[in-house]
């Protein structure tokens, strides 16, 4: 293999690297922002406002948005206020 291939592929290897530790940034931010949100919004849920259940329902947050439709309904009020 020229030494013109192997500049390549690594080019390829560090571009591959380097978007998958953007995604991994960018989907950190999306679940730290619902994190941080539902938090905030805790208060207008009708959720139990104890310690443990707000740190479990907010880590939580991505897993019960889709299998919960209470969850979902609770946590569209804490985002909007409503």
């Amino acid at each position: 293999m020229s030494s013109v291939g192997i500049v390549c592929l690594f080019q390829i290897f560090v571009g591959v690297v380097v978007m998958k530790i953007i995604l991994f940034f960018v989907l950190f931010g999306i679940y730290g922002y619902g994190v941080w949100t539902f938090w905030r919004g805790f208060e207008r849920t009708s959720f139990n406002a104890s310690l443990p259940n707000k740190l479990l329902l907010s880590a939580l947050w991505p897993v019960l948005l889709v299998v919960n439709k209470s969850y979902r309904q609770n946590f569209t009020k804490a985002l909007r206020g409503r």
